[in-house]
């Protein structure tokens, strides 16, 4: 194998041009030899037996020579990535230059993308709004409040349903009569006022007792299910049994069933800690997210399709993933909304171009800071993994290999070098222009600013009427 040319393309591409010798070539041409061999039939000899030279003469010497191409080809592209030293990010496209011939090798084009040349913009004193972190009295009741539900148990009743009660009902659903698929379940426990169900349904069983049944009307949705937008239909609903809550009431008894305190003031402290901690994360994660947003704006880069492709790919498998995690089929979910897997594809393709320049701009960091992951960080990280999922070391380093873990600390040390030379301002300070230079005070945001959101399609919310296929 010899490189005869490598050309440097648009959108970080390279035109790799390469000559496989006569050498190469024969080798492979016995392999495809001893590969075909067992399926061609030569009168006078056993299946596989014929000889090369009596194949070549009934059939011609090039009988094997597309299978020795497909055979030489991978090797010699990988010894020719090899001797450029290309850090190549995506599959090649390749042509056939010259043609084997008797006595002669072949010359074949492999175009592929590379890992692009990064040149970084600003990243050490950027500026970006950080969130002021209040927890108040609200904040630690509404956590109790959750905890409270979470505890809360659930009480036969004979009462008529109140919005709030689970009703636990039988239902199926007529279209003209007849009984449409997806629509029919049994003892099912429905929170009413949930806005679980379709609109109208849950507010037409109260009033309902355990033991009575009646017949609902209700019209589905313009954004619901293709087959059934805009239908008036009739579910038949059975109350099997009224469900109320019992909500523990808010004292010590309750500090001491959930917590390790005696006193609810104990607890309610102790709270306001964690939550206020909770935040305080959050805030500096936000605070992070938007400086290396603008560190990835900023750098010079020619993209390269396949690395933004491959990006929008794992968004892709991580949200097929996360539909499994709530036990939705992703082909149903397809189904049930209507959506193409072309569509959640074009939606993934900005955030993926993100992701993509903000790796880059990572590991430009990582190299112009010559940052380094020493053994002793390495064994740290994994004695931390070892604690939170109550693992020993040596079975955590079996699902977790030495380079994602050193990947992550550099990636860890890349951040702190923006963040840690960042200041952060007030949130309403990015909004207001500078007129001067004048010094001033500004008060800091009252409400916890948000981290924005990574941008995910939601599963819908269960309906009587979905398909369960």
């Amino acid at each position: 194998m010899s490189v005869k040319s490598c050309e440097k393309l648009e959108k970080s591409k390279v035109a790799l041009t390469v000559e496989v010798s006569a050498e190469d070539f024969e080798s492979a041409v016995v392999k495809a030899y001893q590969k075909m061999r067992k399926d061609i039939r030569i009168p006078g000899f056993r299946p596989g037996k014929a000889p090369r030279k009596v194949v070549e003469g009934m059939y011609g010497a090039e009988v094997f020579y597309d299978e020795a191409v497909n055979i030489a080809l991978p090797d010699a592209y990988g010894a020719a990535v090899d001797a450029e030293k290309l850090n190549v990010v995506g599959y090649p496209e390749v042509e056939l230059v010259e043609a084997p011939k008797a006595g002669s090798g072949f010359v074949f084009k492999a175009t592929v993308p590379v890992y692009p040349e990064v040149k970084l913009g600003q990243y050490k004193g950027l500026k970006a709004p950080k969130a002021e972190v209040k927890v108040g009295a609200a904040d630690v009741n509404a956590r109790l409040a959750e905890l409270a539900d979470r505890n809360t148990r659930l009480v036969s009743t004979d009462k008529a349903v109140e919005n709030g009660d689970i009703a636990v009902i039988d239902y199926e659903g007529f279209d003209n009569g007849v009984a449409f698929q997806g629509g029919k379940g049994e003892n099912h426990n429905l929170e009413i006022g949930s806005g679980t169900f379709v609109p109208g349904f849950e507010e037409q069983l109260i009033g309902m007792k355990a033991g009575e049944e009646k017949d609902i009307d209700i019209t589905f949705p313009e954004d619901y299910h293709k087959d059934l937008v805009g239908k008036q239909v009739v579910f038949h609903v059975k109350v099997n049994e009224v469900k109320v809550k019992d909500v523990p009431a808010l004292d010590d008894e309750f500090a001491k069933d959930v917590s390790e305190f005696d006193t609810l003031k104990e607890f309610k402290a102790d709270l306001k800690k964690k939550i206020t901690a909770e935040r305080e994360e959050a805030a500096n994660r936000a605070f992070e997210d938007r400086l290396m947003t603008q560190v990835g704006e900023g750098i010079e880069a020619d993209v390269p399709e396949a690395m933004v492709e491959a990006q929008v790919d794992r968004f892709l498998e991580n949200f097929k993933q996360q539909l499994a995690s709530q036990g939705i089929p992703y082909d149903q979910y397809l189904q049930m909304t209507g959506t193409e897997e072309s569509k959640l594809k074009d939606d993934a393709r900005e955030p993926a171009e993100k992701q993509v320049r903000l790796d880059l701009a990572v590991a430009a960091i990582i190299e112009a800071e010559k940052l380094e992951a020493s053994a002793e960080e390495i064994e740290e990280e994994y004695k931390k993994f070892s604690e939170r999922y109550g693992m020993d070391v040596d079975t955590v380093k079996k699902y977790l290999p030495e380079d994602q873990i050193k990947a992550q600390i550099l990636n860890e040390k890349a951040i702190a070098v923006v963040r840690d030379s960042a200041e952060a301002t007030a949130p309403e300070e990015e909004e207001k222009p500078k007129k001067t230079t004048k010094k001033t005070t500004k008060k800091a945001a009252k409400k916890d600013e948000e981290a924005p959101a990574e941008e995910t399609t939601e599963a819908p919310a269960e309906a009587p009427a979905e398909s369960k296929e």
